[in-house]
């Protein structure tokens, strides 16, 4: 089974057809998925998608987009917020010097609560970095001085020394659909060179639909088509690269149950 790290459910792409979308999925292979919370204040309906769903985790936290939604978040709301049990991720979080829709200011202070309420949970750290390489590698360099917190660099587009100084610090890095994409050869550079442990696979949907759907309504149905292109990429088989990122997953979100194994036929050794 495959396992999407990162999709997100709850928002209008999917008020219509979710059920059907979580089905289609499902045929495909894919069994695990963590839905992702971008505002605090859309928390109790990304939880409702994880409730509905037995296999399906959420996250808590708010994007750096919206960081001046909330920029004087602490630490313990979202603590107190990650103790429900379908609750396996701090984030996303982090910084994106790109689009600037929040102040850098606020999206330092933003970033830095949901440093805390990592280290404090152990719950890992979901990462947005974009256009922000040298500061991200700086600040998590720096907050790993005051105590380790697992994390991982989502939907990764970043370089290759953010890559290196991440994996220095025992993170994870998860690719998107962008992997698949004719201009990421860089990407696709790094996805080669990421340890085999410490890598995972995402659809980001209803964003980045991989290759060759790109153009259309992403689902998490389509994290396949990114899992193929790593496959080649390391060359592994699709069988293991499925086995690989989704161990990935489970030893990196702790809290999260792994599915129970299906029965060996009759008569299997």
């Amino acid at each position: 089974m495959w396992v999407d790290s990162h999709v997100n459910l709850h928002g209008e792409a999917f008020a219509d057809d979710l059920d059907t979308v979580i089905e289609q999925a499902r045929r495909a292979g894919v069994g695990t998925m963590l839905t992702i919370c971008c505002k605090v204040s859309e928390f109790d309906a990304v939880l409702a998608v994880a409730e509905r769903y037995e296999d399906i985790y959420c996250s808590v936290g708010t994007h750096p987009h919206e960081a001046r939604e909330n920029p004087d978040i602490t630490a313990q709301q979202l603590i107190d917020l990650a103790q429900h049990p379908k609750v396996i991720g701090i984030g996303e979080t982090g910084l994106d010097f790109h689009y600037n829709y929040s102040d850098a200011a606020d999206q330092y202070k933003n970033f830095a609560a949901h440093i805390e309420a990592s280290r404090e949970t152990q719950l890992p750290l979901i990462i947005h970095s974009r256009n922000a390489d040298e500061k991200m590698a700086e600040l998590l360099e720096a907050a790993h001085q005051d105590g380790a917190f697992p994390h991982l660099l989502h939907c990764f587009t970043g370089g290759a020394e953010l890559a290196a100084r991440s994996a220095a610090l025992g993170g994870y890095i998860s690719f998107s659909g962008i992997l698949t994409f004719k201009s990421a050869a860089d990407i696709r550079l790094i996805a080669g060179q990421v340890d085999e442990d410490r890598i995972l696979i995402e659809t980001d949907c209803p964003y980045l639909a991989p290759m060759p759907l790109r153009g259309r309504r992403c689902e998490p149905a389509m994290v396949v088509h990114t899992g193929r292109k790593l496959a080649e990429l390391k060359g592994w088989s699709e069988v293991d690269t499925a086995a690989r990122t989704s161990e990935a997953f489970f030893n990196l979100f702790k809290k999260a149950q792994k599915p129970p194994k299906p029965p060996k036929p009759e008569g299997a050794a």
